[in-house]
């Protein structure tokens, strides 16, 4: 049987950039074309090492053997708690990696001890850094007024319970955040987004899960971060409908998402949803109103 066309170099290189790390390196085994084209900057665009525990020596090996400059997105995981040898980056690494890939802008990390990795070491170029599962001392966000912190403009910070009010000021104060997702950081309160709102007045995407936050919280949101497009609210079992309230000032936001309670009264979102101009899409989830929408004439 006579073999196909063969693809063109273009839809490979797409194809081989969808394929996980090991794969895009066997795959340069298979022939000359293929290790030509798995070589080729566009398949090293976005790079997710985050299903695999590599080394330390390993990372030291892609950052100057793999990476290219041309590398935009980089996910890792590495060991929580881990120490000497063990720990995945160190300030010399992260040096190599910003001298390596100048055009680093979202980098992810998972379960990474960052106790010995100052904040100001992560690359100028990352606007968007996202922390899961990692381990983050009391001031990893507090920089020396002499040294440029990093300009980060999307910051996710997901399940790290370490993280809490000063950690939220130290960030907020030292960068023009754009988004901001806080999950599962239970010690971020009332006080903490108090006193963090002023510096997130250009803030435009704010989601906060498992915090614990209510009407005073709200209050200060309505009050300063009146750029916001979408605001999401999740499991704030103290929110009230004075808190609700409180963001009828905020005239730009398209999208809200509530987890809501008792406390709440469906009567309170109608209002809501009748003085925000521009809010196309609403999401309730947590308390039933399936009492109050009985009583309730049609809409």
């Amino acid at each position: 049987m006579a073999a196909g066309p063969a693809l063109p170099d273009s839809v490979l290189v797409r194809v081989l950039a969808l394929l996980p790390l090991r794969d895009r390196l066997r795959a340069a085994r298979v022939c000359r074309r293929w290790q030509r084209l798995a070589q080729d900057r566009a398949v090293w665009t976005h790079v997710d090492l985050s299903p695999h525990r590599i080394s330390r020596r390993t990372l030291w090996h892609l950052v100057r053997h793999r990476l290219p400059d041309s590398l935009s997105t980089l996910r890792m995981r590495g060991a929580p708690r881990s120490g000497g040898k063990q720990r995945l980056l160190s300030p010399a690494l992260l040096a190599a990696l910003r001298k390596r890939c100048p055009q680093l802008h979202r980098l992810c990390l998972t379960e990474t001890d960052l106790r010995h990795v100052p904040y100001e070491s992560m690359p100028a170029s990352v606007t968007t850094l996202e922390l899961s599962l990692c381990d983050i001392p009391d001031a990893w966000f507090r920089v020396s007024p002499s040294v440029p912190p990093p300009q980060v403009q999307h910051l996710a910070i997901h399940s790290v319970p370490t993280f809490s009010d000063h950690h939220l000021l130290d960030i907020s104060s030292q960068n023009h955040l754009k988004t901001l997702s806080l999950c599962g950081t239970y010690r971020v309160t009332d006080m903490g987004i108090q006193a963090a709102a002023p510096h997130l007045e250009e803030l435009e995407r704010l989601t906060l899960r498992h915090c614990i936050i209510g009407d005073a919280a709200m209050a200060f949101i309505g009050r300063h971060m009146r750029q916001l497009r979408y605001l999401e609210i999740s499991n704030a079992y103290f929110l009230t409908n004075r808190g609700l309230v409180a963001i009828v000032t905020l005239e730009h936001l398209e999208t809200l998402c509530l987890d809501l309670y008792d406390l709440v009264s469906l009567g309170t979102v109608i209002a809501l949803l009748q003085v925000l101009p521009r809010l196309n899409h609403l999401k309730l989830g947590g308390t039933c109103f399936e009492d109050e929408l009985l009583g309730q004439p049609s809409l």
